[in-house]
């Protein structure tokens, strides 16, 4: 590493979501309150699971771990649940945020009664066939990430196609968990940009398809980050396949968003806007929550 690189990289603040579950709380609340800092660069580490305090301990020392390796204090976002954890986390050398306890103390007195504490509970039972959608459409997203399966193309609400490291695998997952859609990325290769057309298997769906740039010099940090000191990750690299990839989706004439500045929230909203997925997705939203409250 370069000593160029090097002090990039001393700049770069590290950021654990902690949870006793998935993490995907965490991230996404963590992410939204991160979007507000855009002069500042984060690199994000999951820690999913923490459900003993043992687990707590360990995460405990791989924050400490990274305190030492760096002159930027750590941030962690945590949504663990019981205080035995917690207490272990907060005891760590970071800025400690506990999304949980932030809110959970001010309805419990607005409530006038004590929380059940209990971890992974929900109001949403596993037999709604709408939040069975959502698994299914979180479980395709998945499994049809990075270009993986293009012959399932035609079974996916949306396709998100762009160059490597644009931001198709967070939008992805963010539609698919909160719009309930299956949603596939296509990554275009340096093979598939020696071409003045899109690959065939996105042209053949394209009613769903969605194209998405980033600005030349973010993608280049961005890459960076991956592979430093790469050809993959040089600006000229960069801007000559942002370039080539914004003449094929013009020709194909479909709707490009810019994630530079932009949110996964606004983008996914975008997105579904563009593809007209909007009103029926708001419309299942409405009728879960209505069921949730009638299971009370």
């Amino acid at each position: 590493m370069t000593e160029t690189e090097l002090q990039h990289s001393e700049q770069i603040r590290k950021v654990f979501f902690v949870s006793d579950r998935t993490g995907l709380t965490a991230e996404s609340y963590g992410k939204c309150l991160l979007a507000q800092f855009p002069d500042l660069e984060f690199e994000t580490i999951t820690l999913a699971f923490v459900d003993t305090p043992e687990k707590a301990l360990q995460a405990r020392e791989k924050i400490n771990e990274t305190s030492l390796e760096s002159n930027l204090k750590p941030v962690v976002f945590s949504t663990l649940v019981h205080d035995d954890e917690q207490y272990i986390i907060e005891s760590a050398n970071a800025c400690v945020i506990s999304l949980f306890h932030s809110y959970i103390g001010s309805l419990e007195s607005f409530f006038g009664v004590e929380s059940s504490h209990k971890q992974g509970v929900s109001r949403i039972a596993f037999s709604d066939t709408t939040y069975q959608r959502r698994l299914d459409a979180i479980d395709f997203a998945l499994t049809h990430d990075d270009g993986v399966r293009p012959d399932h193309y035609n079974d996916a609400d949306v396709i998100l196609a762009g160059v490597s490291r644009c931001g198709k695998t967070p939008t992805s997952l963010y539609l698919a968990m909160n719009f309930s859609l299956k949603v596939a990325n296509y990554p275009l290769t340096p093979e598939d940009l020696s071409s003045d057309e899109l690959p065939q298997c996105l042209l053949d769906n394209i009613d769903k398809l969605v194209g998405l740039t980033i600005k030349p010099v973010p993608l280049s940090r961005i890459r960076r980050q991956r592979r430093p000191g790469s050809e993959y990750a040089s600006l000229e690299i960069c801007q000559a396949e942002l370039t080539q990839a914004q003449a094929m989706f013009d020709k194909a004439g479909i709707a490009v968003f810019e994630t530079t500045d932009t949110s996964i929230e606004e983008i996914s909203s975008r997105v579904v806007r563009a593809l007209g997925l909007g009103r029926e997705r708001v419309r299942e939203s409405v009728l879960m929550f209505n069921k949730s409250i009638k299971a009370r």
